[in-house]
């Protein structure tokens, strides 16, 4: 039998809800009854455990109902928790297949694996052995294409990759590239330096002068696309006046087609512009089918990047190496942090192969 364990959204948010319609969803796509509970790890949830039978399927009620899913603390502590202690003695086993959640120091997801045999599931495994290919030296050239909103996470990444030499080319877009274009002394006009001041980016030149200075590959736009009229213009860099930079333009795009030919990885995070406004989608669109359109192995990170494929032919579709399902851990993972849920799973099996 199967026990299922997940959450949806926080307390506060909008989409913190129960489990019950995600339980029929899951029914259907495997065309097999699956039962919901709406408890996590009372006397209720508990009966229901016990009384599964082989083959059936329970879903439990939204784990972060239970006010200790949302402390964050060390497995040994983790594994003391109610949740873990009233649940664990009904299981055999933990799977943990969680990816997008692996950068979290929660109960169900570091406190199990300290007092059950576990292992990682099929969609961590996928991850993992995909992310692998970043940073193994053999796949080369190996080139990042940088970008969208989260600049202080994205330049954790670069600084990261620059020191373990892991990319022969990191091509910037998005706000990461007007980072590095102020970097390198390009002034964007009063208005954009203005929304990147507000944004807390211009902190952030110091670090990115550093990390050019050091010699680290790192390109950056030739032209922008700004909002001029209502309309998208294409400008050569430093000519963009006060109109708000949204994209990047079809020179860059072109430059950028090229440097990626010849790559054996490919890592795309963030998206080149506004891409919400169809005006500006452009670039996302074009970097990411120039880069499947490669013989590189592609690794695509972020929702965003995924609504992009799916507006490809099936051609082009089947050549994506891998989507990652990770916000904040993909980015965690590719600045060299530990991932928590992933250590846990670890020292589980250390702690429980040796046993056998």
């Amino acid at each position: 039998a199967v026990v299922v364990m997940s959450h949806q959204g926080r307390p506060g948010d909008p989409d913190f809800t129960s489990l019950e319609e995600h339980t029929k969803i899951i029914s259907e796509l495997i065309d097999t009854n699956v039962e919901f509970v709406d408890d996590v790890m009372g006397p209720t949830a508990r009966k229901k455990i016990m009384e599964l039978k082989p083959g059936n399927i329970l879903v439990l009620d939204n784990v972060r109902f239970v006010s200790e899913e949302l402390i964050e603390a060390s497995p040994e502590r983790q594994m003391n928790t109610f949740l873990v202690r009233r649940l664990a003695p009904l299981f055999d086993l933990y799977v943990g297949d969680a990816f997008a959640a692996a950068h979290r120091s929660q109960p169900s997801l570091v406190g199990f694996p300290m007092v059950l045999p576990s292992c990682a599931g099929r969609v961590m495994e996928t991850e993992i052995r995909a992310l692998s290919k970043v940073f193994d030296l053999e796949d080369r050239p190996k080139i990042f294409v940088l970008g969208g909103a989260k600049v202080y996470d994205t330049l954790k990444i670069i600084e990261y990759i620059v020191k373990k030499r892991a990319a022969d080319r990191i091509l910037t877009t998005g706000l990461v590239g007007l980072l590095f274009l102020v970097a390198k002394g390009i002034n964007l006009g009063s208005k954009n330096m203005e929304f990147l001041e507000n944004k807390g980016i211009l902190s952030l030149v110091p670090r990115a002068r550093k990390i050019l200075l050091m010699g680290a590959p790192i390109e950056t736009p030739v032209d922008l696309a700004v909002e001029y009229n209502n309309e998208r213009v294409e400008v050569p860099i430093g000519q963009q006046k006060d109109a708000p930079i949204k994209d990047i333009g079809e020179q860059t795009i072109s430059i950028y087609r090229e440097l990626m030919k010849e790559a054996k990885v490919i890592i795309i995070r963030g998206p080149a512009g506004v891409m919400e406004d169809e005006r500006f989608r452009k670039g996302t669109r074009d970097i990411v089918k120039a880069a499947l359109e490669t013989q590189a192995f592609t690794i695509l990170g972020g929702g965003h990047l995924r609504a992009v494929v799916e507006e490809f032919d099936e051609t082009l579709r089947s050549k994506v190496g891998h989507i990652s399902t990770g916000g904040g851990a993909l980015l965690l993972y590719l600045a060299g942090e530990s991932l928590p849920a992933i250590e846990a799973l670890a020292i589980s099996a250390k702690k429980f192969l040796k046993k056998q």
